[in-house]
């Protein structure tokens, strides 16, 4: 066994994934999780790799294939953000974006604004680089963004809670981030997943001076096996990104690449979105149709409008609990 004495500071603090816990009980016998928002087994497609041409077999570009690339740039104007080509980067699944975003921004003592609760992940990241934390606040004028090197927000069907921001809320955030040049990180790998009129609006789309990254995955949409993320970054901060990113691993399995875009060009997609959408949202309100059965006199909840969760707080006690 190493000498703890042989180890970086960072490596003494570090602690077992949150998420590899939870996913360690999911396959248990006669167990039926609701830690983490997996997606169905069985809404998997059958992924048909084709003719795939032999220079995917060789090293590729650090951003990751230009086409898919593409088509993710022409995905992201459509919803409001400005970002060209050179301003993608194709991930080895979004929490490899969490890390790289990590690296760029936090120094032991760095203020991270999240809000409360948040991904667990992303907390966890965040802390192994030395982070301390504001909590974002909409009670608050400033949203509790003073003094903080970067605003980590999950907007659209959030990871624990399920909730889902208005206009006006997503303006506010956009604002109060230009106002104090607080650099903002938006993930939202859950936006695809609605069931219920909302809005989606990226509040990347309402930033006008403050710099910027927006993070999506395919991992609940497609298979989170194939570990395929992507981010777009404000011109200023998209170099620095890249050069994480090839410090990292150079590149992303571009096996995985050609099967998300393969994906994507399948004339079928759109359809195939609508009945995976129609299918979770049966399965959301049959959750929520047990949960009143079961817990509407002990705990109350909102029914998210898409994604994956419910946020359970207890009536009789003060500790919330996740579901």
């Amino acid at each position: 066994m190493i000498k703890a004495t042989l180890l970086s500071q960072r490596a003494k603090n570090l602690h077992g994934s949150p998420i590899r816990e939870i996913l360690r009980v999911v396959d248990q016998p006669n167990m039926v999780s609701f830690a983490g928002g997996l997606p169905a087994a069985s809404a998997f497609p059958v992924l048909r790799p084709g003719e795939m041409p032999k220079r995917y077999l060789q090293y590729g570009p650090t951003e990751g294939e230009p086409e898919l690339r593409g088509k993710l740039v022409r995905h992201l104007q459509s919803l409001g953000i400005h970002c060209g080509p050179d301003q993608m980067l194709i991930l080895s699944g979004s929490q490899q974006g969490i890390d790289l975003v990590a690296k760029l921004f936090i120094d032991p003592g760095s203020l991270v604004a999240v809000e409360s609760p948040t991904y667990l992940a992303a907390l966890q990241v965040f802390r192994f680089f030395g982070a301390r934390f504001n909590v974002i606040d909409s009670a608050k004028s400033n949203l509790g963004l003073s003094d903080s090197a970067l605003a980590y927000i999950n907007p659209t069907f959030q990871n624990p809670t399920g909730k889902c921001l208005t206009l006006e809320e997503r303006r506010h955030m956009a604002q109060e981030c230009d106002k104090r040049k607080v650099p903002l990180f938006e993930d939202d790998p859950y936006r695809d997943l609605v069931y219920d009129s909302c809005d989606r609006t990226p509040i990347c789309a309402m930033v006008r001076k403050t710099s910027w990254i927006y993070q999506g995955s395919f991992s609940k949409t497609l298979a989170p096996g194939l570990r395929i993320g992507f981010l777009a970054a404000s011109k200023n901060l998209f170099p620095f990104l890249n050069r994480l990113k090839q410090a990292a691993d150079l590149h992303t399995n571009r096996l995985s690449q050609w099967l998300v875009l393969n994906y994507l060009r399948d004339p079928q997609r759109l359809a195939r979105m609508a009945q995976l959408a129609q299918k979770y949202g049966k399965k959301r309100n049959i959750f929520h149709n047990a949960l009143q059965k079961h817990f509407s006199d002990i705990a109350f909840w909102s029914k998210s409008p898409g994604g994956f969760f419910f946020w359970l707080a207890c009536k009789r006690r003060s500790k919330s609990v996740t579901v």
